[in-house]
């Protein structure tokens, strides 16, 4: 910090950060930077859905999925310092909602390629709503009590599927009918490569929305928020309003992420969205980066590989049926609470947190071979 922004006031330099018009020209560049990154990324996930076998096309559009999540989690979290642990049953809100559009769809005879469309963004709205509701309570409160808040939430809401059996088909859930995909597309084109042209898409466009909005005049309000309420509350912001936009944008995120896997499992149970879920989301966004889009990604990443690097460490033991299980159950949150106090030691900025630092280093080291 620079011995003049030193010297000025915080409330000052919350001004500074929240309430600066900004250049047109500036924004325009921070646009189309954004749009050919996602451009870029599209291109390169659509190579690679002709490159890899159909499994991992289904693991990369898992990773997408996910990513919807963690990067609105880092929204909430990194920029404007709120503590969640209820987006667990945000997304079980998504998948629910996709989950009763698509049969309601299917049981009229109604049938088309947009139907996926409209429920998605039914499964937005509705999270959005069971956002806005839990927003304005979270505005209300901080520390361990706003943390108690969305807590509860995770717990309501899967016990709230169960309850009504009647309605969310208890623990068996429902299905979620998917139409296959477009015949212009040939009759022998792969289902997974579909599914992930469908939550890349998806993920990309919310990631899109995202990097600008964090760099819009919005974004540094919550930055600002984040830093410091007071000074922030004396530049003018609304405090309340700024945490309840910034809970209802993760929110929104999260419902589309868990729509998303919803539609490639084609099921949804109250099983796949639990406490565990939540925890997963948090300590992923913190190991990936907290505060960085990018860092979401390798959260997400890490909630798909977890798993997988499970399983395979459990076969590799002889153990009774009912022992795996529970190591099985059980080894993926040791794993995630390992990872999480190494990263923590290691590199407190996670894992982007870490390749920023390596990249700089690098770009340091070649200039000085070029001088």
């Amino acid at each position: 910090m620079s011995a003049t922004s030193a010297a000025t006031p915080p409330q000052e330099r919350t001004t500074a950060a929240a309430g600066r018009p900004g250049d047109p020209h500036r924004r325009g560049s921070t646009l189309l930077r954004h749009l050919a990154v996602v451009v870029v990324a599209g291109l390169l996930l659509l190579g690679v859905s002709y490159v890899v076998e159909p499994f991992r096309n289904f693991q990369l559009a898992t990773v997408a999925a996910y990513l919807c999540a963690t990067a609105g989690l880092t929204v909430l979290t990194g920029l404007n310092g709120q503590l969640s642990l209820g987006h667990g049953a945000l997304m079980a809100t998504g998948a629910y909602t996709v989950a009763f559009c698509q049969n309601a769809f299917y049981d009229r005879g109604v049938t088309g390629g947009s139907l996926l469309l409209v429920s998605l963004a039914a499964a937005i709205v509705a999270t959005v709503a069971v956002g806005a509701v839990v927003g304005v309570a979270a505005a209300r409160l901080r520390g361990p009590y706003l943390a108690g808040v969305t807590l509860a939430v995770a717990v309501v809401v899967p016990a709230l599927t169960v309850t009504f059996d009647g309605v969310f088909n208890g623990e068996q859930g429902l299905s979620v009918p998917v139409e296959p995909p477009p015949l212009a597309l040939g009759a022998y084109f792969p289902y997974e490569r579909w599914q992930l042209w469908i939550a890349g898409a998806a993920t990309l466009l919310t990631l899109l929305l995202l990097a600008n909005l964090v760099r819009s005049r919005y974004g540094r309000t919550f930055r600002a928020v984040r830093d410091d309420e007071v000074a922030a509350r004396l530049a003018g912001i609304h405090v309340a309003r700024t945490q309840v936009l910034a809970f209802v944008v993760s929110a929104a995120t999260a419902g589309l992420g868990g729509a998303l896997l919803a539609v490639l499992a084609q099921s949804v149970s109250p099983g796949a969205f639990g406490l565990t879920l939540s925890l997963f989301l948090l300590m992923a966004v913190v190991i990936g980066g907290l505060g960085r889009l990018a860092g979401a990604f390798w959260g997400a990443v890490l909630l798909v590989a977890l798993p997988d690097l499970s399983h395979s460490v459990t076969e590799q033991l002889t153990l009774s049926a009912a022992a795996a299980q529970r190591l099985e159950g059980n080894l993926p949150l040791a794993i995630f609470g390992i990872t999480l106090v190494v990263v923590m030691l290691v590199a407190p900025g996670g894992v982007q947190g870490l390749l920023s630092r390596l990249g700089r280093a690098l770009l340091a080291r070649l200039r000085a071979g070029r001088s």
